[in-house]
């Protein structure tokens, strides 16, 4: 056979001639990715990924069906190479509508892999459920009971019945479960120490992610006992702090974790002598300061955040407030109303400048609070707060809203007139939260402490993380922030650069235009309703602090994770389109323009077709008449409305089950079988 020379990014090649430029690269170690490209077919050379340059004759070829030829001179690596590969590649994402991943995974700050933990708790296999949640979350007891349900609010459950799967309770109750005895893997220690200033969400997540990688870590703490706001923020009746107290045992069990208590920066915590002590620092301090209301009088108010702290230091044990008036419309502002509302018998009403519409508290904790007694205003502005014999008076305006601001609400004005005094002998605002960030370390505009977006990084061997960083956050926005802060540590310790992975998520006006009839033909979902939370009595909830809500039972877990419909695309580990995407970090976004919605086949009930993922690369069509010696699919209509299809839309046989060929070959998913696994 005669040989040919070429030239491969630099490197002299002698091959046969006959082959393609890929064949070639492959031969000779270069790796040139591609889509369409299947050895056991006629070449196809669709999807273009494969591009390489011929610099000497200035030619863009498709190394799938180029041939070699004698004195080329290729380029596949070089800039220009790679951005026409990542335009390629955008193009390919401009007609792609299937999700990567499920919108409860996309949704969670911590990204943890929520569909694949609600299928194990499903299937009853609990420890496993713990297992992948702890991947993210190294707080599933807390967590489980106190988040804000980011994941539940973007559920495609709601779509069909408006009610999302109980995704949290799939953490509470496998922690429950199996948390004492659960133990992680850990990589050995490798002598390297880290400092953490606050045992919060934040520092706890930092040191949980440094100690799996090998990496100790001190943590001190101001207050007399650890956990931040989880135990001085958050009420008894939310989260036990037997529970926490459970679930921060195990951090000092892990090994390589200290937690020291009793110790606040700027007392006898020095930073400049803790940076050099220690390999790096962590500055993990939360938002403790309360925002003022703005008006004449506001120090005779008792801060939100503040008040519940000395609550918690007294073990929920408080004064009776009296009749009382909590100013907000946060979280932080119902914990105060329940709270109270379970210290005195008189009145506890909650007053919010706008609606209960735009209250940014969880309605779920609305909700309660109004079960427990609470007397809402609305559209009500305090403007003075005075003291009047032994009451504390509160002067205030009727509010309608006017036009939307910043924010995207709209902005109450005040009513000509309206003024009205209201008495009460407790005022508490829980109006808002800032940083008091320390001394020496810059600052934005809202006080929270700067970092490197990359890296978590302050300056020199200094991170940071949580609430100083982001402001007052959720307690899972503050674990995603540790595990930052962590990562850029790592990387810092390693000498390297932080480099987070380019993920793409692909969901762009897919699933959003999603009907329940849609969604019903694709998955089967069934008619379950949600599993209902169960609750202590009422009389109980408003004369003690017990926890208010029961774990959910395993049988119970069960039949909820059932309603999971379990929509992240079934081909996400080993889809070539998004891994190419990542690899050249294409924007799904860079054309935008009107998708092609062609339907989904999924009659075989093994097989489903959803040809909103598939890129027309025609592999299946060919391996199954080329390979297979059947013609069951091909390509239907032309041009934007091209699409793979069945004869008359009939389903597959049957004993497609069997073969499997066309899906183990598409690229996408498009083609895939039904049943999920991790």
């Amino acid at each position: 056979m005669s040989k040919i020379k070429l030239n491969i990014d630099g490197k002299e090649i002698v091959a046969p001639q006959g082959q393609t430029i890929l064949q070639v690269a492959g031969d000779n170690g270069i790796e040139i990715p591609t889509m369409c490209q299947d050895d056991r077919i006629s070449r196809t050379t669709s999807c273009f990924i494969c591009v390489v340059k011929d610099t000497k004759s200035g030619q863009w070829l498709p190394a799938c069906s180029a041939q070699a030829q004698d004195g080329m001179e290729i380029e596949t690596k070089t800039p220009e190479v790679n951005d026409m590969r990542k335009t390629v590649l955008e193009l390919l994402l401009s007609e792609h509508t299937g999700d990567c991943e499920a919108p409860c995974t996309i949704s969670c700050p911590a990204h943890a892999r929520v569909e694949e933990y609600v299928r194990a708790g499903r299937d009853g296999e609990l420890l496993k459920a713990l297992k992948i949640a702890k991947e993210r979350i190294p707080l599933p007891m807390s967590i489980g009971r106190v988040c804000p349900r980011f994941c539940e609010k973007d559920c495609r459950r709601n779509v069909l019945d408006n009610a999302g799967v109980a995704i949290n309770d799939f953490k509470r109750l496998s922690a429950d479960l199996y948390y004492e005895d659960y133990m992680e893997n850990r990589k050995d220690l490798t002598g390297e120490k880290v400092a953490i200033i606050g045992s919060g969400p934040g520092g706890l997540a930092a040191a949980y992610f440094l100690r799996l990688e090998g990496v100790s870590s001190t943590i001190f703490e101001k207050m007399p006992e650890p956990g931040g706001m989880l135990r001085y923020g958050i009420p008894e009746y939310r989260l036990p702090k037997n529970i926490l107290d459970k679930e921060l045992a195990h951090f000092e069990k892990m090994g390589g974790i200290e937690i020291v208590c009793n110790k606040e920066l700027g007392g006898e915590l020095d930073l400049n002598q803790l940076k050099k002590e220690y390999d790096a620092v962590i500055i993990a301090v939360g938002s403790w300061q309360s925002s003022g209301m703005r008006t004449e009088g506001e120090e005779l108010a008792a801060g939100g955040i503040n008040w519940l702290e000395d609550l918690a230091r007294n073990g929920w044990q408080g004064e009776d407030p009296g009749e009382t008036i909590v100013v907000g419309g946060g979280n932080t502002a119902m914990d105060c109303v329940r709270s109270a509302l379970r210290l005195t018998k008189k009145p506890v009403h909650c007053m919010y400048r706008r609606t209960e519409k735009e209250m940014p508290a969880e309605q779920i904790e609305i909700d309660e609070a109004r079960e427990e007694g609470a007397n809402f205003n609305f559209l009500t502005q305090p403007i003075k707060l005075r003291r009047e014999d032994d009451k504390l008076v509160l002067e205030c305006l009727r509010m309608e809203l006017g036009e939307p601001d910043a924010s995207g609400r709209r902005r109450p004005v005040p009513v000509e007139g309206s003024e009205f005094e209201v008495k009460a002998d407790t005022v508490i605002a829980a109006i808002g939260q800032s940083t008091l960030a320390p001394e020496g370390i810059n600052t934005n505009k809202w006080g929270d402490v700067e970092v490197g977006e990359k890296d978590c990084r302050v300056t020199e061997n200094i991170f940071a993380a949580g609430d100083c960083v982001s402001g007052p956050a959720t307690v899972v926005e503050a674990v995603a922030g540790g595990r930052r802060a962590a990562i850029g540590i790592l990387a810092y310790l390693k000498g390297e650069e932080c480099l987070f992975p380019y993920k793409i998520n692909v969901s762009r006006g897919h699933w959003q235009s999603l009907s329940s009839e849609d969604l019903t033909f694709l998955f089967e979902p069934g008619e379950k309703g949600r599993v209902k939370q169960r609750l202590i009595d009422l009389d109980e909830r408003v004369n003690t602090f017990n926890e208010v809500s029961y774990t959910f039972t395993e049988d119970e877990i069960a039949e909820e994770g059932k309603r999971c419909i379990e929509c992240s695309c079934t081909a996400k580990k080993d889809c070539n389109l998004k891994d190419c995407s990542e690899s050249y970090h294409a924007d799904p976004e860079k054309f935008l323009g009107e998708k092609g919605h062609a339907g989904y086949n999924s009659q075989h009930p093994h097989i489903i077709m959803d040809n909103g993922k598939c890129i027309k690369c025609g592999v299946c069509v060919k391996i199954c008449s080329e390979v297979v010696n059947e013609y069951l699919l091909g390509f239907k209509n032309r041009g934007f409305e091209t699409k793979v299809e069945t004869a008359f839309d009939r389903p597959l046989p049957e004993y497609c089950t069997e073969c499997g060929k066309c899906v183990e070959a598409c690229p996408v998913g498009a083609l895939d079988w039904k049943k999920k696994e991790d």
